[in-house]
């Protein structure tokens, strides 16, 4: 009898893990959680203008135990180590719990910033946003190269700069190596770099022309180019092992294919071998 209640047990557990799994993986589930966060993030922005504004703060209350409610459905239809495999899915768990911790203390300000970064969860909420990130982070260890190329290029052009310019403009410029090192900065990001910068300095400086000129084509140009390729060619890779892994799968397919062929081959062969017999 007790076997019973346990076999009876565990098939109500199945049956109930099963019918949440297909509900997180309902087509309208992602969708729904889209629009709560597009709320949430609506009600943000509202605060702004109405701050203190007590529907506001209780339709916040009530999207973060929509959270909750959405996260404990993810963990009882994948399952806890299903759930946690996907780090998108710890990265959800962390800022959820976040919201419930920080509600109860009086760190506004960290209530304030755990709030805004739920709007991030919509980065795994849509596939396109996902791929993209996933692709960013797998680019890190090969953009380390390029990193590295950038902190010397910077370090040698502000090296020049506080050597050969620091009396031609004021101290924020290029009096010592880290104001030089934000000018290039705003330099390389093309910010009022000719009128504010450059054309001051060549006035003084005839040759100075060379030294911009030069930076910004290594620097803004080359470099930059650089990592874009290095992101464009992991963004590609993806598309690449599917397609990879749709050519093997349709390659071993067509492999069993022409063994059972062969096999039903070789049985109406031998069939009629023993017909004429």
């Amino acid at each position: 009898m007790e076997l019973k209640n346990n076999e009876e047990l565990n098939s109500n557990r199945s049956s109930f893990r099963e019918t949440m799994r297909q509900l997180v993986e309902h087509k309208y589930f992602q969708p729904i959680v889209i629009g709560i966060i597009l709320l949430n993030g609506l009600i943000i922005v509202t605060e702004t203008y109405l701050t203190g504004n007590s529907v506001l703060l209780a339709l916040d209350k009530i999207i973060v135990w929509v959270f909750v409610v959405e996260l404990f459905m993810k963990m009882m239809g994948l399952g806890f180590k299903g759930y946690f495999r996907d780090r998108w899915n710890i990265f959800d768990f962390i800022i959820v719990i976040g919201s419930l911790v920080f509600y109860s203390t009086p760190f506004v300000s960290v209530l304030r910033l755990i709030r805004v970064l739920r709007l991030i969860r919509m980065i795994p909420a849509i596939p396109a946003l996902r791929k993209i990130i996933d692709s960013l982070l797998k680019s890190v260890p090969a953009l380390t190269g390029i990193l590295g190329l950038s902190i010397l290029l910077f370090s040698i052009y502000a090296i020049i700069g506080t050597t050969f310019f620091s009396d031609v403009l004021p101290y924020e410029f290029f009096g010592s190596f880290h104001t030089a090192l934000f000018t290039l900065m705003q330099v390389v990001t093309f910010e009022s770099w000719a009128s504010q910068v450059a054309r001051p300095i060549i006035n003084e400086v005839p040759w100075a022309w060379v030294y911009f000129v030069s930076f910004i084509i290594i620097g803004a140009l080359v470099i930059l180019n650089l990592v874009v390729a290095v992101i464009l060619s992991y963004l590609g890779q993806d598309d690449d092992a599917k397609r990879e892994e749709q050519m093997t799968r349709l390659f071993k397919e067509n492999q069993e294919l022409k063994t059972d062929i062969e096999e039903i081959k070789q049985l109406l062969i031998n069939q009629n071998n023993k017909i004429n017999q």
